[in-house]
């Protein structure tokens, strides 16, 4: 079978190559794995970091968010039978990811999809809606939206900030904290601010701040939104960098009791100057494949699935990259240049035929 490896060029640059793998077979299975046909392989940041940053992890498949139907199943699996529509989050930094046409992926990380999503957008979902998720829930422990205990509540009635709310993590936020009847939803977002307008509730007290206005600016308008005699004790930073959380720092209220509450999604950065009275968190998606938040992962999983029907929970924008396999490094390089906003880079597997590929 065809896979794309991702690697970091002579110049910094990140760069795929198509070569021909052995396809995986069902006997390989692990008993709750299953392998599944890639339809569209979708993309996010880590995946070009990853090559980039991680020498021993360089030239490989570093997708994990997949679109497809599956084609076999392990001895123990049996929410899923073979032909399903299904959207699945791959195993990070583990063989057989999501730039391929097979992948491997565990059944509690795997989600049926409805008939009304498409394989494109299915492929959008996985990692940036579980990393939602994860931070809201578990890292910041805010309130899940069948707990209704008026304590609970409580703490979050001065609005959680969400800094880079045009990403598809941060998107993913703010649908979550709507499901989940949390308001206000305080915005930070640059240019993707209409489709953000798209995705907040103004009746409720969200709105939006233009981080291109500068770091004043950013914290003025936090402090503005903080409904009168609440103070803010909760922030998601989707971006985790230039900055960002310095300015959330400067307005979250480092008196409350138990502190204030900041998620962070870069791993292995040093987050310097903090202040006392902010507890700091890194939201790892990774933990739903660990015992620690498998559970969740599972739980939150079947939701989403449960969300397209019902119509609450919607895919992120997508844009299709020409050339299928043979796209992702373009793809890639345009993620790791800046040059992508409020969309997820995509890729149809079946658009790789005629794309050169080299054996291994």
């Amino acid at each position: 079978m065809k896979t794309t490896l991702v690697s970091k060029g002579e110049s910094g640059t990140v760069q795929g190559t198509v070569v021909d793998v052995p396809q995986p077979s069902a006997s390989s299975l692990q008993p709750t794995q299953l392998l599944i046909k890639v339809h569209v392989s979708g993309s996010n940041p880590k995946d070009w970091k990853i090559p980039c940053f991680v020498p021993q992890l360089n030239n490989t498949n570093s997708g994990d968010d997949v679109g497809g139907t599956v084609a076999a199943v392990g001895s123990k699996v049996s929410e899923f039978r073979v032909g399903d529509r299904v959207s699945a989050f791959h195993e990070m930094t583990t063989e057989h990811g999501s730039f391929a046409e097979y992948a491997v992926v565990w059944e509690h990380t795997t989600f049926h999809i409805p008939e009304t999503t498409s394989f494109e957008e299915a492929a959008s979902i996985p990692l940036a809606a579980m990393t939602a998720a994860v931070g809201l829930f578990t890292s910041l422990g805010l309130p899940e939206p069948w707990n209704h205990d008026v304590l609970t509540r409580e703490r979050s009635k001065g609005g959680v900030a969400v800094y880079g709310a045009a990403s598809a993590v941060g998107a993913y936020v703010v649908k979550l904290l709507r499901k989940a009847e949390i308001h206000p939803i305080i915005c930070v977002a640059g240019n993707g601010i209409d489709f953000v307008e798209g995705l907040i509730d103004r009746s409720k007290g969200d709105t939006i701040i233009d981080y291109r206005k500068g770091g004043d600016a950013i914290v003025s308008g936090l402090k503005s939104a903080i409904p009168s005699g609440q103070t803010l004790r909760y922030a998601y930073d989707a971006v985790s960098d230039h900055g960002s959380y310095g300015y959330l720092c400067q307005v979250l209220d480092t008196k409350a009791p138990g502190g204030a509450h900041l998620t962070v999604v870069l791993p292995g950065k040093k987050f310097e100057g903090i202040p006392e009275g902010v507890n700091l968190t890194i939201t790892m998606v990774g933990s739903v494949h660990k015992p620690v938040n498998r559970d969740f992962g599972y739980a939150w999983f079947r939701l989403f699935g449960q969300g397209l029907k019902d119509g609450w929970f919607t895919p992120h924008p997508h844009e299709v990259v020409p050339g299928g396999l043979g796209g992702v490094g373009e793809g890639l390089s345009r993620l790791q240049n800046g040059k992508v906003s409020a969309k997820k880079m995509v890729f149809r597997i079946a658009d790789t035929e005629g794309v050169t590929s080299s054996k291994i």
